[in-house]
């Protein structure tokens, strides 16, 4: 059984016991969440793919920790202009452990 699921911007198939980074999540470490839009599921032989997304599916998860991303550089050159910029960032990130996919509460 899986499913996928947009988060941030990006979609991710997840099944249960999967753990995956997104972009930074508003809730503490250890805290239970309800992850995005959920646009299929697939549970053995019945799929069912959202049009645009399925209300009646929902997909539970645990924070496992926040971190950042390994650091990315970025660097601007323009050459015989003495021109060269370096920048960098690292990306907020959490890690999501997928406890489980099934029906959504209240449905």
């Amino acid at each position: 059984m899986y499913a996928v699921v947009r988060s941030g911007g990006h979609q991710y198939r997840v099944a249960v016991g999967d753990r995956i980074v997104v972009d930074r999540l508003a809730a503490n470490e250890g805290s239970e969440i309800t992850l995005g839009v959920v646009l299929l599921h697939q549970d053995g032989e019945n799929s069912a793919c959202g049009a645009p997304y399925l209300q009646d599916v929902e997909v539970r998860g645990k924070i496992v920790q926040h971190r950042r991303q390994p650091k990315v550089i970025v660097f601007k050159y323009k050459r015989r202009k003495n021109y060269k910029r370096t920048r960098g960032w690292k990306q907020p990130c959490s890690e999501v452990e997928i406890t489980a996919i099934g029906k959504a509460r209240g449905s």
